[in-house]
């Protein structure tokens, strides 16, 4: 498992770019029938990449789950949002089997014990996608799928972020402890995502860039609002957003992003936004 550590954001300001990548940005995140996991100090978020191919994979593949948790089962005080980037797949919570296509999300509550993934077929084998937050009660865990998801229209195609959020893991949808998570899709000519930006210092979160067609990247905003850093990314990467971070994006192509978030509260329009002419 791979550990990151909080990090000031007077000290990020003369952070070099090879710095920067290495403190947020989460790469080779899809190892055929491997779990790879980073654990952030910033509210304790986990972040895992999960691709069976050829066997069933345990969610504690290569974890110790003791070391990194001092928990005997990774959900013993977790919840997590998992959303299938792949090929068909299925995940097995207790002994009951759901399956995801591609863009399905499954959240499993607090208190899952044996949890296993696996695909359909290895030759297009699903890409688990993972993001888990601390969690203090135990909910229901529920598969969700892009109709049963919230969604949201905003931007305008003359400014370039036309997109719909759709809230997966949200209170208007299901009941959570603390994490809130969801995918949002940029209209074709629009590359701006999360813009006009905010800050939100009651929560962090992390975003997963995917639909980035071959050749195009992101370039990934982060940093004070007076002091935007940019991180340029590809497809299939995650970026962690500490709470004094904006976090907002700007691709050479259309492309879709998740994101996942846990803190103080789950209300998501509890942010402090700031104009494009805010920023320097």
């Amino acid at each position: 498992m791979d550990i990151r550590y909080s990090a000031h954001p007077n000290d990020v300001q003369r952070y070099t770019t090879e710095e920067l990548r290495r403190e947020f940005l989460i790469t080779d995140l899809y190892v055929p029938d491997t779990v790879q996991a980073t654990y952030s100090h910033v509210d304790r978020m986990v972040v895992m990449g999960i691709m069976p191919v050829n066997e069933e994979v345990p969610i504690d593949k290569g974890v110790d789950i003791w070391a990194n948790f001092g928990t005997t089962y990774f959900f013993e005080r977790r919840e997590a949002g998992i959303f299938n980037l792949g090929g068909k797949g299925h995940i097995t919570v207790d002994g009951v089997r759901y399956d995801l296509g591609y863009e399905d999300c499954l959240y499993i509550s607090k208190g899952a014990k044996e949890v296993t993934f696996g695909s359909e077929d290895p030759a297009e084998p699903a890409r688990f996608y993972l993001a888990s937050t601390p969690a203090h009660k135990e909910c229901k865990t529920t598969l969700l799928t892009m109709e049963k998801a919230n969604h949201r229209p905003c931007g305008e195609a003359e400014l370039a972020n036309k997109r719909v959020i759709n809230q997966f893991i949200h209170p208007d949808v299901l009941e959570t402890c603390q994490l809130s998570m969801g995918l949002t899709q940029l209209a074709p000519g629009s590359v701006w995502n999360t813009m006009p930006a905010h800050t939100h210092e009651r929560r962090m979160e992390v975003y997963t860039y995917f639909e980035i067609p071959q050749d195009q990247v992101v370039f990934h905003m982060m940093g004070r609002p007076t002091e935007v850093r940019p991180i340029v990314m590809r497809n299939y990467e995650a970026v962690i957003s500490p709470s004094w971070s904006i976090h907002s994006g700007c691709g050479t192509a259309n492309y879709t992003f998740i994101w996942a978030m846990g803190g103080e509260n789950q209300t998501f329009d509890d942010m402090d936004n700031l104009k494009p002419t805010d920023l320097r």
